[in-house]
């Protein structure tokens, strides 16, 4: 059980809709502190917000010194959450308080276990292991290098590669979640959760979501990307990489990363990530098309007693 008091000062309240960018700030400057480059976008926050199943205030704490949001914490649901601290910050107590306030409101709602990513061997990394966090899996951010090309692979005969309509969503859902939840730990996410992570997001245009529909017209593959700004350049996010079980290993998912990273050049970016765990077992597959990690999170979680 986390036993820590809030620093003498600072006040808490639960996040609205309105502290997204406040929230952005704070985990942004914590990340390039931590890893040298800010992976997070406030339209990540966003989406995941307008989720009609997120109960935002319920679920979340903001921690200020006076106006400003200087740390925070949500707990996501099932076995996940999410803080940062301000570097500036940090050495307070302010992420074991956090720590403890997730912990009792994820054992409040029956969970049995609850943990986050964080970089390895940052503050974070080093807190959560002090707090009796275990490593469950670990994860990488993978780049493309500024001007590497992925190898086209040609498509099956029969099969096609276009942007997804809204007549395709249904299936999109269907072959995206069942991809997903053969290693996740997870249930599956409602059709209109995703919508809002995906369709539904801030700024969506049609060649974010690709999808290879097979001879009989089912999609197949699936591929969710968009452009977003990495320091001084735009780079192309590959959110989301599905293929149905029995359409894998012909391909299509090369296919769909070198249509949308072409498509993300073509709108200006200049480099490409995305980013992968080893309960997939795809970091060999994205090493091989060239993609390199570029940073590497451990998730760490710890289980929850009745009383701590």
């Amino acid at each position: 059980m986390v036993d820590a008091v809030l620093p003498s000062g600072l006040t808490v309240r639960p996040l609205v809709p309105g502290d997204a960018r406040a929230v952005f700030e704070v985990i942004a400057e914590q990340e390039r502190t931590d890893v040298g480059a800010v992976e997070i976008e406030e339209d990540d926050l966003v989406s995941e917000w307008q989720r009609p199943s997120y109960d935002l205030s319920g679920s979340s704490i903001g921690v200020l010194d006076g106006e400003r949001i200087v740390a925070y914490a949500e707990y996501m649901g099932e076995e996940r959450y999410d803080a940062a601290v301000l570097p500036s910050h940090r050495g307070r107590g302010i992420g074991t308080w956090l720590a403890g306030w997730v912990q009792d409101l994820a054992r409040s709602r029956g969970v049995a276990m609850i943990g986050m990513p964080v970089p390895e061997g940052s503050v974070g990394d080093r807190l959560l292991t002090a707090l009796g966090y275990d490593v469950r899996w670990t994860s990488w951010v993978l780049r493309l290098p500024e001007g590497a090309m992925v190898e086209e692979r040609p498509l099956p005969p029969g099969f096609q590669l276009r942007k997804a309509t809204s007549a395709d969503h249904e299936q999109v859902w269907t072959v995206t979640e069942d991809a997903f939840l053969e290693w996740a730990v997870r249930e599956r996410e409602s059709f209109e959760d995703f919508a809002a992570r995906v369709w539904q997001r801030p700024g969506f245009e049609p060649w974010h979501l690709q999808v290879v529909t097979a001879p009989d017209g089912q999609v197949v593959a699936v591929a969710n990307a968009w452009n977003a700004p990495a320091d001084d350049h735009l780079d192309t996010y590959v959110s989301k990489l599905a293929v149905a079980s029995s359409h894998r290993h012909r391909g299509l998912a090369q296919a769909l990363l070198v249509a949308v990273f072409a498509a993300g050049r073509e709108r200006g970016a200049t480099s490409s990530s995305l980013a992968t765990d080893s309960r997939t077992g795809a970091l060999s597959l994205y090493e091989k098309v060239g993609m390199r990690p570029a940073s590497v999170w451990l998730h760490r979680a710890i289980a929850l007693g009745p009383g701590g």
